[in-house]
């Protein structure tokens, strides 16, 4: 009998217990929208199981084929090295797929909104609400560029603006920038979106940053849009890559 690939999720991993506990969260979602789904969870530092340790363990298991999914908003380091590299540290028997990170995705801007309606804000008060996108940052000018190129697109969906702002040091401007920025415009309220997966030190520094917006939105968390997203890339990276044309 043919069995599917496994999932395998992988994820940052964090100090923070709250990041391990969303990630389980979030695998468990994943897991109600498709019962006959076998999926896993590896991290790449601070919590347990490791990535290699789960692929170890799986190969053990007998098990073959494994699309690994990184937990991952854009395309930056760990997509791009850190992953790649604890993936071909794999049991030489398994058949590794890697497949692309969740953002960006329709799924997620109607996450981001679902969150700021969580938090207060209705439909009606979009033409009235500048909205910061709070990412975690990034020194990949790929990672920083979608992130602008979300803002742009989100914009366009009817809020009063929407301006990128990054978390980390390498990242600018910040949340409390943007919302400065955002007050200056003359946008009636200002709400900050959190375009991160789970809470930990980053997020935290994103809603010092919000200090004197109207609304903090939650972070993606375990919503069902993301859960989706994550099926999305399974199914994907399963299909068969069409052949050049004229081939």
């Amino acid at each position: 009998m043919h069995r599917k690939p496994v999932l395998l999720v992988i994820a940052h991993g964090s100090r923070d217990p709250r990041h391990a506990a969303t990630v389980h969260a979030l695998v468990r979602r994943v897991r109600s929208l498709r019962p006959g789904l076998r999926v896993e969870t590896g991290f790449l530092d601070f919590n347990v199981p490791s990535v290699h340790g789960m692929l170890e363990s799986l190969a053990a298991e007998g098990v073959r084929d494994v699309v690994a999914l990184p937990l991952l908003l854009t395309r930056a380091f760990h997509a791009k090295a850190d992953i790649p590299a604890v993936l071909r540290d794999a049991p030489p028997q398994l058949r590794i797929t890697q497949a692309e990170v969740l953002g960006p995705s329709p799924l997620l801007l109607s996450a981001l909104e679902r969150r700021l309606y969580e938090a207060g804000l209705t439909p009606a008060d979009k033409s009235s609400t500048g909205v910061v996108l709070a990412s975690a940052g990034s020194t990949d000018p790929e990672a920083i560029a979608v992130i602008a190129d979300i803002a742009r697109e989100w914009w366009h969906t009817g809020w009063c603006a929407v301006r990128p702002a990054f978390a980390s040091a390498a990242g600018f401007p910040r949340t409390e920038d943007a919302v400065r920025e955002l007050r200056a415009m003359g946008c009636p309220k200002v709400a900050v979106a959190p375009y991160v997966l789970a809470p930990g030190f980053l997020p935290d520094r994103i809603a010092r940053g919000a200090a004197d917006a109207d609304v903090l939105a939650e972070v993606l968390g375990p919503s069902p849009e993301v859960a989706r997203v994550l099926l999305e890339r399974y199914d994907a990276a399963r299909m068969p890559v069409p052949a050049a044309l004229g081939a």
